[in-house]
């Protein structure tokens, strides 16, 4: 039986997919019961936003029944930049009027450990990780779930045998360090320029490089997964 404190809805969802801000939710069958009435409609806001993945994933929805707004045609939205697990407040547009619900989600995946210790300054390895399932919520924040975010990046401290890898513990590699002469290709309307210049800072690829050119001109570029400096003009 369903509790006043909170009402348990189980779905089954995947990693994150783009949030819709608003979403509508077809009317629920009417039910004698409330409380009953406004978990379907949660549960299939929920299923709506994440169908197509699967992770499995248990919602208790914490607002006090008296608190919870009923009716047939719900709009819920969740932010953009919210919590997707965890505690995670839902808004919910009835009849033109907005209020908020609270909800723990449980969320349970696959996840990325230490398979054995790493030092600091270490370059992770496939024989550095393993792949772990449990609650993914419970886990400390940006906690990696794509072996790709670690792999070949640098450890930023000492990481014990089954600790989850995070990426506050990790970085990127430094494609060019502070000091290094690097190639510069500037990049404009008809022409392109090459010509070398010295970092001024590590930047990975991706990152921006400051670069002093030979003329004492510095300049911003963009660093290219083979180590040369791209500037746009």
């Amino acid at each position: 039986m369903i509790g006043k404190c909170g009402l348990i809805l189980g779905i089954s969802l995947g990693y994150m997919p783009a949030l819709t801000l608003a979403t509508p939710v077809q009317p629920v069958m009417a039910s004698s019961n409330s409380d009953t009435l406004f978990a379907g409609q949660v549960q299939q806001f929920f299923h709506q936003q994440y169908a197509s993945s699967g992770m499995q994933v248990k919602t208790i929805v914490t607002t006090p029944p008296v608190r919870q707004p009923q009716c047939l045609s719900p709009q819920f939205s969740l932010s953009p930049n919210g919590r997707t697990w965890g505690n995670v407040s839902v808004a919910v547009n009835c009849n033109g009027q907005k209020s908020y619900v609270q909800t723990k989600v449980q969320v349970s995946g696959t996840y990325w450990v230490a398979a054995r210790n790493v030092t600091s300054g270490a370059h992770l390895s496939t024989a550095d990780m393993q792949q772990k399932s449990g609650r993914l919520d419970l886990l400390p924040p940006r906690a990696i779930l794509d072996s790709q975010q670690a792999l070949n990046a640098v450890t930023l401290r000492n990481i014990n045998i089954g600790q989850p890898l995070t990426l506050s513990m990790l970085r990127r590699p430094w494609m060019v360090h502070a000091g290094q002469q690097v190639q510069v290709q500037a990049t404009g309307s008809g022409f392109n320029v090459s010509s070398a210049g010295k970092a001024m800072n590590n930047a990975a690829a991706a990152e921006t490089v400051r670069v002093r050119m030979p003329s004492g001109q510095i300049v911003n570029g963009t660093v290219a997964a083979d180590g040369t400096v791209s500037i746009a003009i």
